[in-house]
């Protein structure tokens, strides 16, 4: 994980974030880019930079969302960290398991920001059931996709190096 491909992998998914609130004011109750991108971020199993991930990925939420700064740093530094020892503990390459991940990691997250909000603020208003269970199926569903394209364009690079390698030796 190098900090060019977490800072671009940020920007991207903080601009469609921008981009879906305008376009739908109910994007955020569905979709969490930037918990998609902490998630795919954390999934190589480097528990220490997980931390830097989430807490970098979660300020960068609660920046854009204009609520009280530091409930989503904390929420995606503690995701990412459990995502980072998932990985660490489980080979995850099906297609149902990076769903699961994904998936758990969003209800992980939501749990987080109910209990925060419930414990810091003086007046919680929390999304409805379906909204809550619509975001983390969305989440897990964008994390196979992102997960898939991550996997063909390392393959594609991978090839071209190669086929690169093997043109220099003639």
């Amino acid at each position: 994980m190098k900090a060019v491909d977490v800072g671009l992998g940020f920007l991207l998914a903080a601009l469609l974030q921008v981009g879906g609130v305008r376009a739908w004011p109910e994007f955020p109750l569905v979709f969490d880019l930037l918990l998609v991108a902490v998630v795919y971020f954390a999934r190589d199993g480097r528990a220490v930079a997980a931390l830097g991930v989430g807490c970098a990925g979660g300020l960068l939420a609660d920046a854009l969302a204009g609520g009280p700064l530091g409930l989503h740093g904390f929420a995606d530094t503690l995701v990412a960290y459990t995502a980072a020892r998932v990985a660490q503990q489980l080979v995850v390459e099906r297609a149902s398991g990076v769903v699961l991940v994904f998936t758990l990691a969003s209800a992980l997250q939501q749990a987080l920001l109910a209990a925060l909000g419930v414990l810091l603020l003086p007046a919680v208003q929390l999304p409805a059931a379906p909204w809550m269970v619509a975001r983390a199926l969305t989440t897990g569903l964008l994390g196979l996709l992102l997960a898939a394209g991550g996997r063909s364009l390392a393959a594609r690079l991978a090839g071209r190096r190669e086929r690169r390698r093997a043109a220099r030796r003639r």
